[in-house]
């Protein structure tokens, strides 16, 4: 808040943390607790403890100051905004974060102070913990797109069979059944749940380089060591085992080299938030135009407080898909900032690197939220089968024009019956008599087809195409991904 004059907001209020209040996709979901400025500062504390405990294995940091190091690092010990605002002076946080944790161990146990970020540089501490970040964040999205996978495959099988238009570039084509659209909708986020969990599971590399890729901070505690003790194992066989031994003490993936400019691992996982998000996206933008009034096939779970209008009391907005569909709009320019930081020069670039870090946060954000929302979004989705019988008469017989020429074409020719098609459905379009009617006057078909004959031809119910054997394809696909 600012006041009359418009001064800055005053210390105690800048000190609260970011709420959500622009972000309603993700506030108050799982992925904004595990995307906080506190939890980031966790993260790069369990780096740090991660890394001391992994040297203690090997030696070359004593049991008792790794655990002193491993108790202590707790985000609650240090001001985080103190810890920001430090960071402006080395351009990224880590320096100001080992500088208070330090002072921190220091007054509990010298000398294991002397044991902290030993050998490391900001970047390893740093992307160790987006890392770390990205897997705790992940596992409750992971788990929300499942639920909604579970939630999608039984609508997609209760809607097997039901009618409805299909449409495309906004207007009736031909009909379609709804479960094939829930089926649609499964596939996408049944995929996206099993690329993330892959990312999850085996693409989230600790980072371990030094100062510039080399190890080589590392490696030198490793010569001296070894100069103490002649049995101790060599650069080498240390810089081996000390990142084998640090991926498995933080539960992150050992990468095969430092990847301190190779920035592959972040920019694979925005790109898949990406993708997660404009499945869910698709889902939420079609749920906004099937709830139209004026086609009102479905409709977001009724709660209080939801979709409410300030101005007009009657309506009952889609809310959950608005949600939904922001962030599916917003991830993939966020994901594509992400993108353009692999240009990374040198050992370490200079903004490239600096930059990733707040569009990675708003990804993991936005795409948790999303998926987090749309549980409740799929859950609750009421659909109205009769309604969409409905609409599929609102044509006048026309959702069904193409499955007359494909009829009509043995009987006629080609070419004739294209003719009688496309004049038969331009009268019936101008209003005043159904695509039938038309039909049943048209000389060329006199004495061809029976009343009967003609109806069926143009019920919507006997041209679903293979609708149900597709529905059926991807329920049983999606339980294999899941």
């Amino acid at each position: 808040m600012t006041d009359a004059q418009g001064d800055a907001p005053d210390d105690t209020r800048t000190r609260r943390a970011d709420a959500g209040l622009l972000s309603p996709t993700r506030a108050g979901t799982p992925a904004e607790a595990a995307t906080s400025d506190t939890a980031w500062l966790q993260a790069m504390l369990d780096a740090e403890a991660g890394l001391a405990r992994a040297q203690a294995r090997l030696g070359l940091v004593p049991e008792a100051a790794a655990r002193t190091i491993t108790a202590l690092g707790r985000a609650e010990h240090l001001d985080v905004v103190e810890v920001a605002r430090l960071a402006r002076g080395a351009a990224n946080p880590v320096v100001a974060l080992v500088r208070a944790f330090t002072a921190l161990v220091a007054a509990q146990d010298p000398a294991a102070a002397e044991y902290v970020h030993r050998g490391s540089t900001s970047q390893d501490i740093m992307d160790t913990a987006a890392m770390l970040v990205a897997r705790r964040t992940l596992g409750p999205l992971v788990a929300d797109l499942e639920r909604i996978a579970r939630a999608l495959r039984a609508l997609a099988a209760e809607h097997r069979d039901t009618l409805m238009p299909g449409r495309t570039l906004a207007l009736h084509a031909v009909p379609t059944t709804f479960g094939l659209k829930a089926a649609g909708w499964l596939s996408g986020v049944a995929e996206a749940a099993a690329r993330l969990a892959h990312i999850r599971d085996h693409e989230l590399p600790v980072q371990l380089g030094g100062a510039a890729g080399t190890l080589a901070g590392y490696t030198e505690y490793a010569l001296l060591d070894r100069r103490a003790r002649p049995g101790a194992p060599g650069p080498g066989e240390f810089a081996e085992r000390l990142m084998a031994e640090f991926a498995a003490q933080v539960g992150l993936n050992e990468p095969d080299l430092p990847w301190h400019t190779a920035r592959t691992p972040v920019a694979g996982l925005t790109a898949q938030l990406a993708l997660a998000t404009g499945a869910l996206g698709k889902i939420a933008v079609d749920v906004q135009l099937l709830s139209r009034t004026e086609t009102a096939e479905v409709a977001e779970a009724a709660a209080e407080g939801r979709g409410v209008s300030s101005a007009m009391p009657h309506k009952r907005n889609p809310a959950l898909a608005t949600l939904v569909r922001a962030a599916a709009l917003q991830v993939p320019a966020l994901a594509s900032a992400v993108l353009g930081c692999m240009l990374a020069e040198d050992e370490r670039p200079a903004g490239a690197w600096h930059a990733e870090w707040l569009p990675l946060r708003e990804c993991l954000r936005l795409a948790g939220g999303a998926a987090h929302t749309a549980v409740e979004l799929v859950e609750g989705l009421d659909v109205f089968p009769d309604r969409m019988r409905a609409n599929l008469g609102l044509t006048g017989g026309l959702i069904v024009s193409e499955r007359l020429a494909a009829v009509l074409t043995p009987v006629l020719g080609k070419g004739p019956a294209k003719e009688l098609m496309s004049r038969a459905s331009a009268e019936a379009a101008r209003g005043g008599r159904t695509l039938g009617e038309v039909l049943a006057a048209a000389p060329e078909l006199t004495g061809r087809f029976t009343a009967e004959e003609l109806a069926a031809l143009l019920d919507p119910a006997n041209y679903p195409g293979a609708a149900e054997l597709l529905v059926d394809r991807a329920v049983q696909r999606s339980r294999g991904r899941s």
